[in-house]
């Protein structure tokens, strides 16, 4: 009688030295739960992040009033603009930021923090630049400044809409996404090498879509589990830590103003020399509305040359106003530069063309992950790898619904403890490190364990049970 016959004990997982070697018992159990349970999360990151990607065509035109205007003529002074946007929104509303038109037939951003947005957020008044038309007024998101159907997506792809508690859910993709992919790679590997030692064996067809479909899919599913890890809580910042230990943190602009002699304009400078205007810090006529337009002056002078800049008011009387450039296409231009506003001398700059290659790396890997660095190249890549992880993720759930009963599966607790002494020691001692960099790795590997230490205890008892007379 089979043993699947009804009151029929339940047979025990074979042994693992009579399966295969441990250690790829081991990778392919991980691999199934990494499947089953991870899953889901990063199904449901790349069908948003696969919107997410093709969506700057569709706010093209979504926001097409905001963004565009059909007047093509000089610009009014930004002065002038921010004076109409200021109007418009009320004096409540505290200036953060003025965006310039990038070219003619496009609008100035003018952001402001006000008292309603969330954290992140800034309301933006769009401004036409030859008119002073106010064109439209919409909260946009984090520095990249995303509009509002980019930003629902944005927090829906990272939280799930449930904020701080739902980061848990992307950085579980995260963690766990570089594991899988590595894992199926070596166990493809496995395969092939029992092939060329034993002969062909015909594979499943679902098994061969899933295996070249992550094959081909390998390198982009290790760039998205790297670049979203950076944005993450806990791992994020680690990696953070090790940075700047590293020293290949990002650098910023320093916008203290403590007296000390106003620096070169690093490698621009030459072209101008070293004069200043004269200090006019005392000039109660002159409001910060009016600096925008000479600051920016000073800025182009020192070789901010992007057409996208973005000019940020001093935060007090002791501190430097700076014009940062925000052109993350290629290639990359996010020079930045602190103008100091009595004198119009430039007091400190970064150039991304000094920064650490880590830096540079973020950087590029950011911009990659979000569909900017190479227009729509870019984002027809990341459609096309993050619709491949989904079908990648539903090939793997029906491979296991057919196959769920009729292989008896060996633990991850029963592959390890047939593992080699010293094959446990390093194994133990990496899933630490990489439950120490990757705490959600960690604690979610733990959390396995614990489930399948009680799912084997409990099969125990019954198989005892049953085979107790009477």
């Amino acid at each position: 009688m089979s043993s699947r016959t009804a009151g029929a004990c339940p047979e025990a997982p074979p042994p693992v030295s009579q399966t295969r070697q441990p250690l790829l018992v081991l990778l392919i159990r991980l691999h199934l739960y990494v499947g089953l349970t991870v899953g889901p999360f990063i199904f449901i990151a790349a069908l948003s992040g696969l919107i997410y990607a093709l969506t700057p065509q569709l706010e093209d035109r979504l926001y097409a009033e905001q963004l565009y205007t059909d007047y093509v003529g000089a610009s009014l002074p930004l002065a002038r603009q921010v004076e109409v946007a200021q109007a418009y929104i009320g004096e409540a509303a505290t200036l953060s930021a003025v965006r310039p038109a990038p070219r003619p037939g496009t609008t100035t951003r003018v952001m402001f923090n006000a008292p309603m947005p969330g954290a992140s957020e800034s309301r933006a008044v769009f401004i036409d630049p030859v008119t002073a038309e106010v064109r439209g007024d919409l909260l946009v998101y984090g520095t990249s400044g995303v509009l509002p159907l980019r930003t629902w997506l944005d927090q829906f792809h990272r939280s799930l809409l449930l904020g701080e508690p739902g980061r848990l859910y992307s950085e579980l993709a995260a963690s766990w996404l570089w594991v899988a992919a590595l894992g199926g790679l070596t166990l493809w590997l496995s395969r092939r090498r029992r092939q060329s030692s034993s002969g062909p064996m015909r594979s499943p067809r679902l098994r061969r879509w899933h295996a070249t479909l992550g094959l081909w899919l390998l390198v982009g599913l290790l760039f998205f589990s790297a670049t979203g890890l950076t944005w993450s809580r806990w791992a994020g910042d680690n990696i953070g830590v090790a940075r700047a230990a590293l020293g290949m943190s990002s650098p910023s602009v320093s916008t203290a103003l403590d007296g000390a002699a106003v620096i070169p304009a690093g490698e621009h400078a030459h072209h101008a020399g070293m004069a200043m205007a004269p200090d006019r810090s005392g000039d109660p006529a002159l409001s910060n509305r009016e600096l925008f337009d000479e600051v920016l002056t000073a800025a182009r002078s020192a070789g901010i040359d992007a057409g996208k800049v973005e000019v940020v008011p001093a935060a007090g009387p002791d501190r430097a106003w700076t014009v940062t450039e925000i052109d993350r296409s290629w290639p990359t231009q996010v020079d930045a530069v602190a103008v100091d506003p009595r004198t119009m001398g430039i007091t400190d700059r970064i150039d991304f063309a000094t920064f650490p290659v880590a830096a540079k790396l973020t950087r590029w890997g950011i911009d990659a992950h979000m569909g900017s660095l190479f227009g729509l190249a870019n984002q027809l890549l990341l459609a096309a790898t993050a619709l491949g992880l989904a079908m990648l993720v539903a090939f793997g759930y029906l491979m296991w619904w057919r196959r769920r009963t009729t292989v008896r599966r060996v633990g991850v607790l029963q592959a390890l403890a047939a593992l080699p002494p010293r094959a446990l020691g390093m194994t133990v001692i990496f899933a630490v490190l990489f439950g120490i960099c990757l705490p959600v790795l960690g604690a979610s590997l733990l959390l396995f364990l614990a489930v399948e230490a009680v799912v084997d205890g409990l099969a125990r008892v019954r198989r005892v049970r049953l085979r107790q007379p009477g």
